[in-house]
């Protein structure tokens, strides 16, 4: 049975779930309901809380399989519930009663998961409230019971309060000097243009995201690159979400978990696997799923954010680009060693060479590598006449850049956000919404001229026109592009730039003095046009 049939399957069984646990909600909040399930079946309001954190994870679970960002809200609205109505407000007796601190640690892992949504949802005034409310919790917590796992909590409290400062790159002010909180899921106001006549039949169906960066902020299982990319690979969420300060229940309106129209055909959004620090089965399982539930007309993309594991190719001289120049390290579990009689060179096991990919192009595969040894990548060869596209990050950057790594690549920062890395390499910290606007507007510019040379140039390798087609790869394709421009025009950046395989035509796209000129405004936008060379200056 194919993955998608499986998630049919099992959405069919958590609906009925979900439908029972959310009409358990519903029914107590009536003040003598609420009586009658406490005093004749001992049924707790913090197990009404329980069972409706249950239903909020399986939403939550749910849109990372199904990669439908409305399941976000729908998770929001039970947590939000949960908070509202105080179901977890008694915890602390509980436990106090019972001498057992089993409910407190559901109360802390609620506000943990409750606090992801948010941030996937940008909710940051809600995440900044949940984080001083976990904050004493967990003081509450260790003072009242000195747990084994105080460590533990204190470290989940400090990886949240580095992801968020992490991710706060640049400051948006509205006219009352406000922060503003930006989305950068693909909407109506960044849909990238295409040109009328460029092939649009591929479409993006499955992605596997994949996090391996050691010293990189994470939280939750999520890396700051892998945060950043799983909100570019999504279309903006609906806000369909019932009130919830009203009487109503915070279940959606419609069947939860409902196989939607044409679920076995293409999505709104691509499938996603999040993997971080897969092992090498684990990542080669995903692999082959994605590549088998791929429908006619589909294509898949890898992303990878890892650190190098550098080979003997160099300095061997070896002609063998698929294996001898190392590749990515994808895992950092030690395998018990082999008892060899002679001795011989052992590759690591969990390290992700070129050639562990050459299988997965006998259908359209996109791949971006963002690693300080992606320059492996650069040789992948296409041996079966299927689109084949690689984006690379440059191998090095300045050492200023090099020391913030922990807080996100500054590769997969122009893929998330260009203006943001725009800035981020400029040392803009603040900027008003009217500068913002304009800025984003200049780069919108900047990309009809992109698409215009992509439709129009003769150099161009076809790879890139049959992935231009959809919504998803074109804005990754013309983010490349800028990135590259800006990168080359840059005075810190001498040698530090992106590459891609099959390359891009250079006269096209790195060397035109239109899209020179784009980079040029923006940077007097922002009064940074000092520093940038002029194009005459380059080599």
């Amino acid at each position: 049975m194919s993955t998608r049939h499986c998630e049919a399957a099992a959405a069919c069984r958590a609906k009925n779930t979900l439908v029972a646990m959310s009409s358990l909600c519903v029914f107590q909040k009536q003040s003598a309901v609420r009586q009658i399930l406490d005093l004749k079946y001992g049924l707790k309001r913090w197990q009404i809380g329980e069972m409706a954190s249950k239903i909020g994870q399986l939403y939550y679970h749910y849109y990372l399989r199904t990669s439908e960002t409305n399941y976000l809200n729908e998770a929001f609205s039970f947590y939000s519930a949960i908070k509202a109505r105080a179901y977890y407000s008694k915890a602390t007796r509980e436990d106090s009663i019972s001498g057992r601190p089993d409910l407190m640690v559901k109360k802390l892992r609620y506000y943990a998961r409750f606090i992801v949504v948010c941030l996937l949802l940008k909710k940051m005034k809600m995440v900044r409230e949940l984080v001083r409310e976990l904050t004493r919790q967990i003081e509450d917590y260790t003072a009242t019971y000195e747990p084994d796992d105080q460590l533990e909590w204190s470290l989940v409290l400090e990886e949240i309060k580095g992801f968020i400062e992490a991710d706060n790159v640049v400051k948006v002010l509205d006219v009352e000097l406000n922060a503003i909180v930006l989305s950068h899921r693909l909407g109506p106001l960044n849909m990238a243009p295409i040109e009328k006549g460029m092939p649009s039949f591929l479409s993006l169906q499955e992605i596997l995201i994949i996090g391996n960066c050691s010293e990189q902020i994470k939280f939750s299982e999520l890396t700051l690159d892998m945060y950043r990319m799983l909100q570019t690979f999504e279309r903006e969420p609906q806000e369909e979400v019932s009130p919830l300060m009203t009487d109503t229940s915070p279940a959606p309106s419609r069947p939860p978990l409902e196989p939607a129209e044409g679920r076995l055909g293409k999505r709104d959004n691509p499938h996603k696997y999040l993997l971080y620090k897969p092992s090498f089965s684990q990542l080669f399982v995903f692999l082959a799923s994605g590549f088998k539930e791929l429908p006619p007309g589909g294509a898949m993309c890898v992303y990878l954010s890892a650190d190098g594991a550098a080979g003997p190719g160099a300095s061997l001289r070896s002609t063998d680009t698929a294996y001898d120049y190392g590749g990515l390290c994808c895992s950092t579990k030690k395998e018990p060693e082999h008892i060899n009689k002679k001795p011989v060179t052992v590759k690591d096991m969990h390290c992700l060479h070129p050639g562990d990919l050459y299988p997965y192009s006998r259908k359209p595969l996109f791949l971006i590598v963002d690693s300080d040894n992606s320059s492996t990548f650069q040789h992948m060869p296409n041996l079966f006449g299927f689109p084949l596209v690689v984006l690379m990050s440059s191998v090095q950057v300045p050492l200023n850049f090099q020391e913030q790594r922990h807080r996100g690549n500054l590769f997969t920062l122009f893929l998330y956000s260009p203006l943001t890395a725009f800035c981020y390499i400029c040392d803009v910290v603040e900027s008003h919404l009217e500068r913002w606007q304009q800025a984003e507007a200049l780069i919108q510019k900047m990309f009809v001229d992109i698409s215009q040379l992509i439709a129009r140039s003769k150099n161009i390798d076809s790879s890139y026109r049959q992935f231009y087609g959809d919504d998803f790869l074109r804005l990754i394709i013309l983010r490349f592009i800028f990135c590259s421009n800006v990168l080359r025009l840059h005075k810190n950046f001498k040698g530090c730039h992106p590459a891609s395989q099959p390359p891009l035509p250079r006269n096209d796209f790195l060397d035109n003095s239109t899209l020179h000129k784009h980079v040029y405004d923006l940077a007097t936008l922002l009064n940074v046009r000092a520093r940038f060379h002029d194009a005459s200056m380059l080599d």
